[in-house]
């Protein structure tokens, strides 16, 4: 499976520079990190989250876990919870699961990034497949996206020894 044809066509739209990578197919957040010369604390990798009465898109360095309690207290929620597996081929049928790219227009998604991915000058994530991936400008990502910019992870992002 190629980068989605989607997304290319709608970075286009934007005139939006970007670079697409291809590497072998692997499945964590890490692994892709290390086949694309990113450090895992500065790739963002892309959790499907219910909250409360609706999903949304959560945005993490590699290197993080996702902080429930902190959605939770964040947004005033009552549940917080990673989307099943089936619940994300519905959301995202067009791409892989564990490869959606950080873009939630495309799904009709909110978005919530971690602040830790906001310092740098660039952010990388997966295009959709497992064997592509997306580098940009974070000031061009957070101008087309507009995440809200959120403490959502637990650890400190420098620890290569987070889990996804």
């Amino acid at each position: 499976m190629a980068i989605l044809k989607s997304l290319k066509d709608y970075l286009n739209k934007h005139l939006i520079a970007y670079e697409i990578i291809h590497h072998r197919r692997d499945f964590t957040a890490q692994e892709t990190a290390a086949d694309t010369h990113t450090k895992g604390a500065d790739f963002a990798k892309t959790v499907i989250l219910w909250v409360d009465a609706g999903f949304c898109m959560g945005v993490l360095p590699a290197t993080h876990s996702v902080d429930f309690q902190k959605i939770k207290d964040i947004l005033n929620a009552r549940e917080v919870k990673l989307a099943t597996e089936d619940e994300i081929k519905t959301l995202c049928a067009d791409c892989e699961v564990g490869a959606m790219p950080p873009i939630g227009s495309f799904y009709k998604l909110p978005v919530y990034i971690s602040h830790y991915l906001t310092h740098d000058h660039t952010i990388t994530f997966n295009a959709g497949t497992h064997e592509d991936v997306i580098r940009m400008s974070y000031r061009d990502y957070d101008d087309l996206v507009k995440p809200k910019v959120m403490d959502l992870t637990v650890g400190d992002p420098t620890d290569a020894t987070m889990t996804a």
